[in-house]
């Protein structure tokens, strides 16, 4: 149950909270969570090492301090836990990456662009559309770089959640670097995957795709999903994150294309931001959709309940969702008779 505000500090906390991201982000670009994970604790050490003067460090760490992301500890500085663990680069969890380059590179700036969305101001937009944000090769790399760090996590959920004994195929539709081909091609020797992306994301895909060792087993199609022919007899098809980045008129095409992809007896994977069947939540889902506004205003929100219908028209049966990342994702698995 979420509870209604009733304090006016409260909703400050709200309208203030954008102050709070841009120090996160500031202190991940001078890697500050590195040099003090490392020993360097002081001021000067500090100062030295990121190249800001002293009172200006002294301010951004007040800030980081006063959130609870860094902790004053025996006259020194020390990570919060939770800093320690997914904030560090190098750390085994490390996530900064992805908060660095698209919460803060990308997302941060484009949310100035929602008024614009909301009212269907086409001049005003953040982008047209997302095949025209990442029609830039800079951008495309950028954004590539921040979901393959935010994508391995969740990759690794879903791998062990779902039993691929027996697929060799798997299509991986808006399959970005292949975070998850390469996470699923680990985990099943027997599968072969194809990633279809945007020319400029395989570009990016095929050096991670290199860097794993998967060049033999994934291979890569360029092209847009709505447009480009999706290759056939597929054990798998994969849709992450890609029904939220679209319009919602093309969702019902994409959801028969995968249908036509697949072998009888195929599975469909949808992963995607999903909102409570009552729409009150989860907040985090809620907010990634509506960040899509900025630059895609006919992208529509859904619970997994809403989507069940479209999902049926296509062909499928045997459907069934459960919650992959808390308060943020689901998974719907379906599959094709036969």
């Amino acid at each position: 149950m979420i509870e209604p505000l009733s304090d006016v500090r409260q909703i400050s906390k709200l309208a203030y909270g954008f102050m709070a991201s841009k120090a996160l982000f500031a202190a991940l670009n001078v890697e500050l969570f590195g040099h003090v994970s490392r020993g360097a604790r002081d001021i000067e050490t500090l100062s030295n090492l990121t190249g800001i003067p002293d009172h200006r460090l002294q301010t951004l760490i007040a800030s980081l301090v006063s959130t609870g992301v860094l902790v004053r500890q025996g006259g020194g500085l020390a990570n919060a836990p939770a800093t320690e663990t997914y904030l560090v680069p190098g750390a085994p969890a490390y996530f900064g990456d992805y908060y660095r380059f698209q919460i803060g590179g990308q997302m941060y700036g484009i949310m100035d662009h929602l008024d614009a969305g909301l009212i269907g101001d086409e001049a005003g937009l953040a982008h047209n559309r997302m095949s025209g944000w990442l029609s830039d090769p800079k951008r495309a790399d950028d954004f590539s770089r921040a979901q393959h760090a935010g994508s391995l996590g969740p990759a690794i959920m879903l791998s062990k959640r779902l039993d691929l004994n027996g697929a060799t195929k798997l299509l991986d539709v808006a399959g970005g670097t292949g975070a998850y081909s390469i996470v699923f091609c680990q985990r099943n020797p027997g599968l072969n995957a194809t990633i279809l992306d945007f020319p400029t994301v395989i570009d990016v895909a095929r050096r991670y795709i290199d860097e794993a060792g998967m060049a033999d087993r994934i291979a890569l199609k360029s092209g847009d999903a709505r447009e480009a022919a999706w290759p056939d007899s597929q054990d798998v098809v994969l849709m992450s994150y890609l029904l939220s980045a679209v319009d919602g008129t093309d969702i019902p095409d994409l959801l028969a294309r995968a249908f036509a992809a697949l072998k009888p007896g195929g599975r469909l994977i949808l992963h995607d931001f999903m909102l409570d069947e009552n729409r009150s939540g989860p907040s985090s889902a809620a907010l990634f959709f509506l960040s899509y506004i900025a630059h895609q205003p006919d992208a529509t929100s859904f619970t997994a309940g809403e989507l069940t219908p479209a999902i049926v028209a296509a062909g499928f049966d045997q459907i069934q969702d459960e919650t992959m990342i808390p308060e943020i994702t689901s998974m719907i698995v379906a599959r094709k008779p036969g």
